[in-house]
């Protein structure tokens, strides 16, 4: 049994939930979300509750019910409040700048490293800060953690991409011998 799946979970004010065949769309005051429904979970909507059940008695069934639960939750939340992920970038040297919708960085490379940005974020750059907002919480996370992957922060001087509240272990390094 999920204790997640399980949770009651309700339809805030000024949301509209609807489930049609085996898509799910959340209409809010900051847009539209759609997903396709898992085979495995039914999603119905009874008054102002949202009911994720297992379809059947798999072992996947029983997983998918907290997920897809989950993703209801973010999906009804993000509507309503956007999501937003900041991103560090620490180094002598470093640069983001953002040119239209392509975010670009200069990140100790020979070349510079460009991402475009999905129509669903907005990014917004300050200093070596970049800032990231979204209505789909899947979707931010992703984009955040490519751009992380681009320079992962290393252990000895912190220098690379970090969330802004990431802490990075640090190492010793080397010493001298004596």
């Amino acid at each position: 049994m999920s204790r997640i799946g399980k949770k009651e979970l309700i339809i805030p004010t000024g949301t509209d939930v609807s489930v049609e065949g085996n898509v799910l769309t959340v209409k809010g005051k900051g847009g539209t979300l759609t997903k396709v429904i898992n085979p495995n979970v039914s999603i119905t909507v009874e008054g102002d509750q949202v009911k994720v059940l297992p379809a059947n008695k798999t072992k996947l069934a029983n997983a998918m019910w907290g997920t897809f639960s989950s993703h209801v939750n973010n999906m009804m939340t993000g509507v309503n409040t956007p999501f937003t992920k900041e991103l560090v970038v620490e180094g002598v040297g470093f640069k983001v700048a953002l040119n239209g919708k392509t975010l670009n960085l200069k990140v100790g490379y020979s070349h510079d490293v460009n991402f475009e940005v999905p129509e669903n974020i907005t990014v917004e750059v300050e200093k070596n800060n970049i800032k990231m907002t979204s209505i789909d919480k899947e979707a931010l996370g992703q984009f955040a953690a490519v751009v992380r992957a681009s320079k992962k922060p290393e252990p000895y001087k912190g220098k690379g991409i970090r969330y802004s509240d990431e802490i990075v272990r640090r190492k010793q390094g080397k010493r001298a011998a004596a």
